[in-house]
C-alpha cells in the first residue's frame, strides 16, 4: 500500500446545552456580547462523572460501525487531548479497553487544539511505513473541566465532545502531506496550566497570528496536496471563534468549498472540533463522498497542521 485513507467517521456530544443566555446568568455576558465576537450561540457540557475516554470510545464507537471493519482489525489507537486528567492507563488504551480492541498500539498526544490533525499525519505515517494497517483516530476534550466560569472572556468558548475517524491502508493515498509547525516562542499564549488545571489565553494575539500567517500555510497545504483552494469541496478549521474562521477562509480562497462553522453549536472543542465538524458534515451530506476537504488544526503551542484528504 502506498499510502492510507479516512474510511469513516463519527462523533459525540454530551446531552447537556448551555446556552448564552444561561451563561449570561452567570457571568457579566449577554447573548449579543458573545455572538458579535466569537459566533457561537451554544455548546455541550459533560456530566461531573463523564470522562474524556468516555466521549472518545463513543465516537470511536460510531465510527467503526461506520466503517464496516471489524474490532480486530484496528491495530492503532490514536487519541488527541489536552484534557486528560489521568496519566496511565492513557485515553487510548481506555477506549481501546471500552471497545474490547484486542491488541493495538495505543498512543495520546497533547497537541491542544491541533492534535487531531497532527494525529491522523502520525496515523497516515505510520500506516505508509507498514506498522500499521487500520487505525482509530480520534480528538477527544473535556474542555469544561479546565474552564474558569468566572472568566467571561473564556467560559464563553468552551465546549465538550470527541470526534473520531477510521484511517485505512490504501492504493491510492487519500490523506494528502501534512504541513506542520510551531512558534515555540509564542506558546504562552495559550495555555492550560495549574492546580487545578485552567484555560487562559491572549486572545488578542492568537487572532492577529491565525489570521495573519496561517493562511499562507494553509495555501501551502493545498500545493503539496497538488490542488489549488478553488478544487476544494469542503474547509474545516479548527472551530476556535468565528472571527477567525471566516477571515482565515476567506483569504485561503477556497470560493467553491462548505466551510464548517460548527463552533456556533459546538464551542470550542479544541481536539476534538475537526473531527467533530467534519463528522457532521459528512452526516448531513454537505461534502461528496471522494472530494478534497482541507483539515487544517491551529492554537496552543501556537502549533499548526494541517493535510487534505478525499471525504469519505
Amino acid at each position: 500500500m502506498t499510502g492510507s485513507h479516512v474510511l469513516a467517521l463519527g462523533h459525540y456530544q454530551p446531552a447537556k446545552v448551555l446556552d448564552n443566555d444561561d451563561l449570561a446568568a452567570m457571568v457579566d455576558t449577554s447573548d449579543e456580547w458573545i455572538r458579535s465576537r466569537v459566533g457561537i450561540r451554544t455548546r455541550h457540557l459533560a456530566r461531573a462523572d463523564e470522562t474524556v475516554d468516555e466521549m472518545a470510545a463513543a465516537a470511536a464507537a460510531k465510527a467503526l460501525a461506520n466503517s464496516g471493519l471489524a474490532l480486530s482489525d484496528i491495530d492503532l489507537v490514536l487519541v488527541a487531548t489536552c484534557t486528560a486528567i489521568d496519566r496511565s492507563p492513557n485515553m487510548a488504551a481506555r477506549v481501546a479497553a471500552r471497545l474490547g480492541l484486542a491488541h493495538p498500539a495505543t498512543m495520546d498526544l497533547n497537541v491542544v487544539c491541533a492534535g487531531f490533525t497532527h494525529a491522523l499525519a502520525t496515523a497516515d505515517h505510520t500506516i505508509r511505513a507498514g506498522a500499521a494497517t487500520a487505525a482509530l483516530v480520534i480528538g477527544a476534550e473535556k474542555f469544561s473541566a479546565a474552564t474558569d466560569w468566572t472568566d467571561r472572556s473564556t467560559c464563553v468558548l468552551t465546549g465538550d465532545g470527541a470526534g473520531a475517524a477510521v484511517v485505512v491502508a490504501a492504493e491510492r493515498p487519500g490523506v494528502g502531506p501534512v504541513v506542520w509547525g510551531s512558534v515555540p516562542e509564542m506558546g504562552g499564549a495559550v495555555r492550560i496550566e495549574g492546580t487545578p488545571p485552567r484555560f487562559a489565553q491572549e486572545g488578542q494575539t492568537v487572532y492577529r497570528w491565525a489570521t495573519t500567517h496561517l493562511p499562507p500555510i494553509a495555501r501551502e497545504v493545498c500545493e503539496r496536496a497538488g490542488l489549488s483552494p478553488e478544487d476544494l469541496a469542503g474547509v474545516v478549521l479548527h472551530q476556535a471563534n468565528l472571527r477567525i474562521i471566516e477571515p482565515v477562509a476567506r483569504k485561503l480562497g477556497a470560493v467553491n468549498a462548505v466551510i464548517a462553522r460548527d463552533v456556533v453549536e459546538s464551542g470550542n472543542t479544541s481536539a476534538a472540533s475537526i473531527p467533530l465538524a467534519l463528522s457532521k458534515l459528512v452526516e448531513r451530506g454537505e461534502v461528496p463522498s471522494g472530494a478534497p476537504v482541507l483539515l487544517f488544526g491551529f492554537g496552543g503551542n501556537l502549533s499548526y497542521a494541517g493535510q487534505v484528504i478525499h471525504c469519505p
